[in-house]
């Protein structure tokens, strides 16, 4: 059935197992959000319309989907799935079929949400079934003896009923179904919640297809964990696991070294060239692009970060919106953060802070220093404990340290400043003023020394 295709995403439930303030469908996994994962699966589709079901948290949902073109329906107050579809559907017209799809199973793929939709037409409802060898709290399809689909009976109705037949059958319901949408609406119409919650279930459709003659349809995901919902902490924390499984993997058969394949965490999109070594326990998000070559140490952080061909990161390292150039050392326990370009072999060392500042090739500021707002030149050496004074409590100014600089130890560059080419600032300098090219510039007290000199002695009681 070549029909316009309409989507509603189940997204108003309030997860009280979550023990959170945050929604459900607001829980992160790999980094984003579960319900951002779902309307990526669906926007592949291509859809003319989706609209989001909202109720619980709907200031919040509704803020962190702000800028998607996706339709919201308040569902208040909220009485089962059957009652959210009803408003989902309310923005859509009769043309087309509809999919209905829940924001909490946020690792189905969009094949197989388009191989569902394809069983449907004016006459078939399509559902998304599942066996499982567990099947507890999930509402089971009941045959009949042709194997056709009659109903579903929700896990809890079952247990009320003692339907111990009903409860050995372990094909399910994954809550994910399309169907013509003018014949939806008039089985929503219909729902009325005899049932063990008081809730008009949407399962309740199926058994009116049944009834109207309609075929009901029946695909399955390729894996079981595509249907995989999240109602709890614990099986949030399983489905990452089971996203970082696969993150390795591709990883891995791209030709990338992991150090263990259990512990890296991409919570982004992660683009590695040939040869890229990755250590245990590092974590990337946003969008992360490692070149020919990079060596990425242990327990390391990046998010929004280019490092360049041949560039090591060493160990405990923390990367944020920055880009380094090819042939540099970072780290250890380095700090690259908003703003900082680093060119070709630049040396960023231990417990060193660079911010918003440029670094050209050969630059070095290897220990406990701190670079905010600067421009630094080549071949720049920039000794421990030096810092630019960059912020005078209102504004922000800029250090300029020009080629071939030598900035001795515990030096403070008061900006707005700029050293001139290859001139040297000396060891405990605070330097308010420019300072000439080639040229030595101390500025520090005098060293005093006061022979004999006894220091106070304790007091004794």
């Amino acid at each position: 059935m070549q029909s316009e295709l309409s989507v509603i995403v189940l997204a108003a439930g309030k997860g009280t197992r979550m023990k959170s303030q945050l929604p459900k469908v607001l829980q992160p996994l790999a980094g984003r959000p579960l319900l951002a994962h779902s309307l990526a699966s669906v926007a592949a589709l291509k859809p003319s319309k989706t609209v989001v079901v909202v109720g619980h948290g709907v200031e919040q949902v509704t803020k962190a989907l702000a800028g998607s073109t996706v339709t919201f329906a308040l569902q208040s107050p909220q009485n089962g799935t059957g009652h959210a579809a009803a408003v989902g559907l309310a923005p859509i017209t009769d043309d087309g079929i509809t999919l209905l799809v829940t924001g909490d199973t946020p690792l189905i793929r969009s094949e197989t949400l388009a191989a569902l939709v394809a069983l449907v037409n004016e006459r078939t409802f399509a559902l998304l079934t599942c066996n499982m060898k567990d099947a507890t709290g999930y509402g089971r399809i009941v045959r009949n003896a042709a194997g056709d689909v009659l109903k579903i009976v929700e896990h809890k109705d079952a247990l009320a009923a003692n339907d111990a037949t009903t409860l050995a059958v372990n094909e399910i319901n994954s809550g994910i179904m399309a169907a013509p949408t003018a014949w939806l609406r008039g089985a929503l119409a219909q729902l009325t919640p005899h049932n063990a919650q008081g809730e008009l279930y949407l399962t309740d459709v199926i058994a009116m297809a049944s009834v109207d003659g309609l075929t009901v349809a029946t695909a399955q995901p390729a894996n079981e964990s595509e249907i995989a919902g999240v109602n709890d902490k614990a099986q949030l924390a399983a489905l990452e696991r089971e996203v970082q499984r696969g993150e390795a993997e591709k990883l891995l058969q791209s030709g990338v070294t992991l150090a263990d394949p259990a512990r890296i965490d991409v919570r982004g999109t992660l683009i590695c060239g040939i040869d890229v070594f990755i250590d245990v326990g590092c974590v990337f998000s946003g969008v992360v692009t490692l070149c020919d070559n990079v060596s990425i140490g242990p327990n390391c952080v990046l998010k929004d970060a280019t490092i360049g061909h041949n560039t090591t990161v060493h160990a405990m390292s923390h990367l944020e919106g920055c880009t380094v150039g090819e042939g540099a050392l970072i780290g250890p326990f380095a700090r690259l953060r908003l703003g900082a370009q680093l060119g070709d072999e630049v040396h960023i060392g231990n417990f060193v802070e660079v911010k918003n500042s440029t670094l050209a090739r050969g630059a070095k500021a290897n220990h406990l220093a701190y670079l905010g707002d600067a421009t630094v030149g080549e071949r720049v050496n920039y000794g421990a404990g030096s810092i630019t004074a960059n912020y005078d409590g209102a504004n922000k100014h800029r250090t300029v340290i020009e080629d071939d600089v030598h900035v001795g130890s515990n030096c403070v560059l008061i900006a707005p400043v700029t050293i001139g080419t290859g001139g040297t600032v000396g060891g405990g300098s605070t330097i308010t003023k420019d300072a000439p090219a080639g040229a030595l510039s101390v500025a520090r007290g005098k060293q005093v020394s006061i022979p004999n000199w006894k220091r106070p002695a304790k007091k004794t009681s």
